[in-house]
């Protein structure tokens, strides 16, 4: 399945006067988001139990916030967030131009392995 120019597809989930956030959830284990975050406001910072993230940042400038570190954002940047960490985006009015991110969210889940055939011992 392919998207372009940053589609990811989906739906709207959430929308109000701070951004538009949308969701891909067609894959069963990792969903993927895009957030247009308005110039001069935040997300709602949260954290997620069970779950990783990755934020790509596209356009705009602001700051991130994880847990208790927090610092700038710039189109190109790439932040890993790690289970169960407070994360919050705050976009900068410089130029007035919206942040756009995509996030790609990995469910944690017990997988179970057992190889077919032992590859050390032939």
């Amino acid at each position: 399945m392919k998207f372009g120019s940053w589609d990811i597809g989906g739906k709207v989930v959430k929308k109000d006067d701070r951004y538009v956030v949308k969701d891909n959830t067609t894959l069963n284990n990792l969903i993927v988001s895009s957030t247009r975050l308005n110039p001069n406001k935040s997300t709602t910072g949260h954290k997620h139990e069970g779950q990783e993230e990755v934020y790509v940042f596209i356009e705009g400038r602001g700051n991130m916030q994880l847990d208790d570190e927090t610092f700038s954002v710039h189109p190109g940047d790439t932040v890993l967030i790690e289970d169960g960490v407070f994360h919050r985006v705050h976009a900068d009015d410089a130029g007035k131009r919206e942040i756009q991110e995509l996030r790609a969210k990995l469910h944690h889940q017990k997988v179970w392995y057992r190889p077919k055939k032992d590859y050390v011992s032939g």
